[in-house]
């Protein structure tokens, strides 16, 4: 009976050993992702350099934030609509932009995207 019990001690040592590892490796996996994922929202590049290219694209009325990406990211102007929707939530334009037709250049960073289906604030003058 002492070698079974021993043979079982050694399994679930070598079970928990698995499973630590493989814990280990998920959670540096997912730093990575979100040192990755934080590293594209504020470094705001664009996809390609000046001059670029000029894409027009329509935005429909009722489309969220992510939505406007997959448009920008399917016309090739952004190439990730998770992190427009980030730039988005965080930036002062959030919830401010319109449907509408909108030519934009492959140049322009995610920021100007914005901020250009954004309107303008008219502002009182005294």
């Amino acid at each position: 009976m002492n070698g079974s019990k021993g043979i079982y001690k050694i399994i679930n040592v070598l079970i928990r050993i698995i499973i630590y590892t493989v814990l280990v490796f998920c959670i540096y996996k997912g730093a990575i992702y979100a040192y990755d994922f934080g590293f594209s929202v504020f470094t705001d590049e664009p996809v390609d350099e000046e001059p670029g290219r000029d894409i027009s694209v329509t935005i429909l009325d009722g489309y969220s934030a992510y939505e406007i990406g997959e448009v920008l990211e399917d016309n090739g102007l952004i190439s990730d609509p998770k992190i427009f929707w980030a730039q988005e939530l965080l930036s002062e334009y959030h919830g401010k932009m319109e449907p509408g037709i909108y030519t934009l250049n492959t140049s322009m960073t995610i920021h100007d995207m914005i901020k250009a289906m954004s309107p303008e604030e008219e502002t009182e003058e005294e």
